[in-house]
């Protein structure tokens, strides 16, 4: 799944620390999150779109594969 997140978190001026801060995750989550490795809970979903204040698919962009 990509994401938005490292746009987003630019966007806002702030680095990976706030955002795990203000996420109570860990730095080490958001840069997983940002480099694809980690997709989040559908909760922890919810808190990044509520923090950048706009919806899930604003931030996370499902693809489905395509079986050829």
């Amino acid at each position: 799944m990509k994401n938005r997140l490292e746009e987003l978190r630019k966007q806002k001026g702030i680095n990976q620390e706030e955002l795990a801060a203000a996420l109570e995750v860990s730095r080490q989550t958001i840069g997983s999150l940002e480099n694809g490795r980690y997709n989040p809970s559908i909760i922890l979903a919810f808190k990044i779109a509520r923090y950048f204040e706009t919806d899930i698919e604003s931030v996370f962009i499902y693809e489905e594969e395509k079986n050829e």
